[in-house]
This record gives structure tokens, sequence and C-alpha cells, in this order.
């Protein structure tokens, strides 16, 4: 086993808090009894995502709502609909794509509030619960269908959606597939085995196949295991640590370099750079509700949503 240097502690604040007015207090829902029988949640935030001017999004999967975020912190709910959205990422030509575990790929129109379906099957077949999604500089898009898979059902699966329209499955045997992220060079995906309590390190060949894949980081610890991802713009990794309560982040090689620690609960579930000079990491901690802030000493790799658009 690899020894390492203690990485270095970084402590974040919070930046934002869901204001209890836009809180379902006492509330059931179906996603709530399948992830934690008999506890309610009043809002459970993922998927940050920043525009291009500085406003940054988030979903509640429980209540199927998204809200944007000022640059000062205040919430406004863009839309709420019948669905459980996860994942979000921004195209370059401002449209905005949700991974939602009930319907599978949506589209948001962010002026009206209209969601509508992009994606809902493969061939015939539902997906088992679409999670998280990361665009390729092309317009491809990677996304991940985790269902209720883990180390019971390694069936989980990772899709690319060419931005010509095709389809195409490029794995089927991953216990709970999570957040994943492309290298600064494209060579490289990364997918968030949560119960596997790992990263995978996925090679993508020139033909667009896949080989040799394997496990780059194994972690330990949390109720829940890596979910979402970064990546830095000299291709360190960073990793959020679902029930751990903080966020590592790891050289190209896969050193250790530094820990990022919540502040106010152990639900530290997804990431998103920002701020001045795109080194400000923001993080979902989730449970209760906030959004947490941290600065690196490097910046994070652009993403497609702040590409020209020609």
């Amino acid at each position: 086993m690899p020894m390492f240097a203690p990485p270095e502690i970084i402590k974040s604040r919070v930046f934002a808090r869901l204001p209890d007015r836009l809180r379902n207090t006492g509330q059931r829902t179906r996603w709530g009894d399948a992830q934690r029988p008999g506890h309610t949640f009043d809002s459970f935030l993922e998927g940050p995502s920043f525009d291009r001017d500085g406003n940054l999004y988030v979903v509640d999967i429980p209540y199927g709502r998204v809200f944007r975020i000022s640059p000062a912190g205040e919430f406004d709910l863009v839309t709420e609909y019948d669905g459980e959205p996860n994942g979000l990422k921004i195209h370059a030509d401002g449209r905005i794509f949700i991974a939602d575990y009930r319907n599978g790929i949506m589209q948001l129109d962010p002026g009206s509030g209209e969601v509508t379906a992009i994606l809902e099957r493969r061939y015939a077949e539902r997906f088992k619960g679409v999670n998280d999604l990361v665009f390729a500089s092309n317009g491809d898009m990677y996304f991940t269908d985790q269902g209720q898979t883990g180390l019971q059902d390694p069936t989980g699966r990772v899709y690319r959606l060419r931005a010509d329209g095709r389809l195409e499955l490029l794995l089927n045997n991953v216990p709970s597939p999570n957040g994943i992220v492309l290298d600064p060079a494209e060579k490289t995906l990364y997918v968030a085995v949560t119960r596997g309590n790992c990263v995978w390190r996925v090679p993508l060949q020139p033909d667009g196949g896949t080989s040799k894949v394997g496990l780059f980081i194994q972690l330990s610890g949390g109720w829940g295991g890596p979910d979402g991802l970064a990546v830095d713009s000299e291709g360190g990794l960073l990793i959020a640590h679902a029930g751990f309560g903080a966020v590592w982040h790891f050289s190209p090689l896969g050193e250790p370099l530094h820990r990022i620690v919540s502040e106010v609960g152990v639900a530290t579930t997804n990431i998103a750079f920002g701020g001045a000079g795109n080194r400000e990491l923001y993080i979902t901690e989730s449970e209760s509700g906030s959004i947490l802030t941290a600065e690196l000493p490097v910046a994070g790799q652009p993403m497609y949503s702040h590409q020209s658009r020609g």
C-alpha cells in the first residue's frame, strides 16, 4: 500500500443556505422513503453548475426543483416539476440539461422553467436511474445510470450521447456509478463508484471505445462513498465524499493533496468550480441545504458551459 504525506486541510465556509420558506419540512417523498425509510427530507441539494453570469444552479432531488443562486447567495426557484433531478450541467449554447433519476435526460428552459424530455430510454428499456452527466468539448454528453446498483448488483451503466444523437453504452458492470468527469485532454473518463467507495479510470480509445478500465482511487469510510467529481486545470481530481464530510483533492498521479472539510455536516455530495479565477470550490452539503465554499491553490478546469459559442 503506498504511503503519502497527510493532505493539507482546507476549511470551508457557508456561502449560502436554502431559506426556510423554501424548505418542505415534515413531508415524505418516494425518493426519501427509498433512500432512508422513516426519515423526512426538507430538501436534498445536488448538481451545482455555474452559468456565464456567475449564477449557481442546483437541484433539489426529492421535490423536483431547480434553484438559481445569485453571486450574493440569494435563492430563486427556477422550476418545480414531476421528477427527481440529480445531476445538472449547462451546454455551451446556454441550454440546461438534467440527469433525472425518474425520467431520464431532460432539458430545462431557464427562462420559462419548462422541462422537456431529451432521452427517456435505450431502445424500449427505461434507464435504471440516471445520476450525473458531463459534456466533452465537442458536445458529446457522458452520463451515469446508477439506479439501485451496488456490490449486490454490479450492473450500473455509463453512456455517451453523441452530439449527433447517437447513444453508446460504454460500461455495464459498475456497482453504483455516480459522478463523472473528463480529464483536460479528454482521453480519460473518471467515474465515481459510490458503493465500491472508489473511482474508476476509464481510458477512451481513438475509436471511441474503452479498454483496460482500472481503479484509480480507493477510499474508505462514510455512509455513502464518492459522489460528485471535478477536475482542476492541471488534471488533478476532486472527489466529494458523501457521508464523510469532506472533498478530497488528488494529483493526476493519485497523490492526496488536500482535504476540504465541511463545517456543517457530512453529506458533501457534489462540487463545482467558480468565483474569481475559477479557484473557488463550491460544495453541496445536502442534508443541511447548504452551499459551502473554499479557495484552492489551483484553478478548476473550465466547464463546457463557459466555452465559446462560436
